[in-house]
């Protein structure tokens, strides 16, 4: 079972990736068929991970565009059936391989995802912080991908993890939701993962506040029972937002000239912010250093909730849904990727448009397959040989390259063939070749031969006029872009 499963784990580099690594590579049993470090790192020396042991091992990086997108890379990216998302911070069971592959043998067609069980280790001398009880809400929290794994189909089929989500805060739970629409299940496993609570320092509870913004986008997504249904609770942002205009009141009624009434509002932000901070004080281990950092930070979240919500609010005003990355696009060769040069058979002709190696490796970084299907009907016109047109597309894989396919029809218009753009065939075997859905594909191309194509085999068509395309054509293509770059922007910002 495990030869069909990936092991994706999304770091910054921390020094707990290590303690994870050499848990990996102890633990006895069958070893999955790969494991993806995505380095979400900015900057930074290469990451070390080589160990006797371990499966084998690849890593991809980012530039640091957040956990969402660094788990997106790292699905897209395997090859395999499942993938099973570990964080960079826990540390799992020593039967963790073993029973991994147990929890995903035989899983019925319906279910989608496994996730795994965690405990999160506590002090047992004295009672727990505030920000070690936060922690152990990992614990009893559902779809969290700190051990989750899922058949890499279902995340294609839902665009993947949301990267409009910034943090490691709501995204995997808005992740599940979208899969559950879709129909499937999510079930709970047996393995077994430690999340130890990881040092920081007294402003962190401050610091998570930002995630009040991503409780906006997931009512605008999912409406407003999402909790019910993600599991997640409410928590006091009612009471930050009572206490907050309690104070903006004695604020403005000072200013106003009304000390009583200012007075009394400001009693009631006092009386509210104590009541906080000693809910969040008796339950901890009242240290000076715990209390004071209690007191502080207690007066600090309501207004910081409050504005990061209020900001969440105007943020996330008629957001869509969420379409992700498309799994493949494919080009059109000449007069898109390639000048072009009526029936060339030349590959010193073969002369990229501007943009084109940038468009490319754009899409090859966030994990999208990149091919090519080209009408070469100059072979059965007899104006150029097949040989001809392997040459060029050898030397446009020298100058844009690596393809993940390539597709050519050198048929004529008046041979009947399936191929031969408008026909969908050369589009339905790229897709059938990667193992793609054509609904995930997107088809750039300059003429309408080229979207007609894309809309014949169900999926996106994206026209890239040039000078000799027909206006008629241009107008009527659902979606037109002026230039490749433009176009491939367009992908990469889900626009498609």
């Amino acid at each position: 079972m495990l030869a069909e499963c990936t092991v994706v784990v999304p770091t910054i580099g921390r020094p707990s990736l290590d303690v994870l690594l050499d848990a990996l590579a102890a633990a006895p049993g069958p070893r999955p068929a790969e494991l993806i470090l995505v380095d979400d790192r900015p900057t930074g020396e290469p990451l070390r991970p080589e160990r006797p042991g371990l499966p084998p091992v690849r890593v991809v990086r980012t530039g640091g565009g957040g956990p969402a997108r660094a788990r997106n890379l790292g699905w897209r990216s395997a090859r395999t059936p499942w993938i099973a998302f570990l964080d960079d911070d826990v540390v799992p069971d020593a039967d963790w391989y073993e029973r991994l592959a147990t929890d995903l043998a035989d899983l019925p067609a319906d279910v989608a995802g496994s996730q795994g069980r965690v405990r999160v280790p506590l002090p047992e001398d004295r009672r727990p912080t505030d920000w070690e009880r936060g922690t152990a809400g990992l614990a009893t929290s559902s779809w969290i991908t700190a051990d989750l794994a899922y058949r890499r189909a279902a995340l294609s089929a839902v665009g993947g993890f949301d990267e409009r989500f910034p943090r490691a805060f709501r995204e995997d739970s808005d992740l599940a939701l979208r899969v559950m629409d879709t129909g499937a299940r999510l079930v709970r496993g047996e393995r077994w993962i430690t999340h130890p609570v990881r040092p920081t320092d007294h402003w962190v509870s401050v610091r998570v506040q930002a995630g009040n913004a991503d409780d906006v986008l997931m009512r605008r997504l999912h409406g407003p029972d999402w909790r019910k249904r993600a599991d997640a609770a409410l928590g006091r942002r009612p009471q930050h937002t009572a206490v907050t205009a309690a104070a903006l009141a004695a604020v403005g009624l000072a200013l106003a000239g009304r000390p009583r009434a200012a007075a009394l509002a400001a009693a009631g932000w006092l009386a509210g912010t104590a009541e906080f901070a000693w809910a969040r004080i008796a339950s901890g281990p009242r240290t000076r250093d715990e209390v004071t950092t209690m007191i502080a930070t207690s007066a600090a979240i309501p207004p910081l909730a409050t504005w990061h919500w209020l900001k969440g609010v105007v943020q996330h005003r008629g957001v869509p849904r969420w379409t992700g990355l498309p799994d493949l696009v494919l080009f059109d060769r000449d007069g898109t990727l390639v000048r072009d040069y009526p029936y060339n058979g030349d590959p010193a002709l073969v002369k990229p448009v501007d943009g084109a190696k940038e468009s490319l490796d754009a899409l090859r970084a966030r994990g999208v397959k990149v091919g090519v299907v080209s009408n070469q009907s100059g072979v059965a016109r007899g104006i150029i040989t097949r040989e001809q047109v392997d040459a060029c597309m050898a030397r446009l894989e020298e100058l844009l390259g690596p393809f993940d396919t390539l597709q050519v029809c050198p048929h004529g218009p008046d041979d009947g063939c399936d191929c031969r753009k408008p026909a969908p065939g050369m589009v339905k075997a790229a897709c059938a070749e990667l193992d793609v859905d054509p609904a995930r594909c997107v088809v750039v191309g300059d003429i309408s031969a080229d979207v007609d194509a894309a809309a014949a085999a169900g999926a996106t068509g994206i026209m890239v006029p040039t000078p000799v395309t027909r206006k008629a054509e241009v107008a009527a293509a659902a979606h037109v872009a002026p230039t490749l770059t433009a176009a491939v922007d367009a992908v990469l910002g889900g626009r498609w």
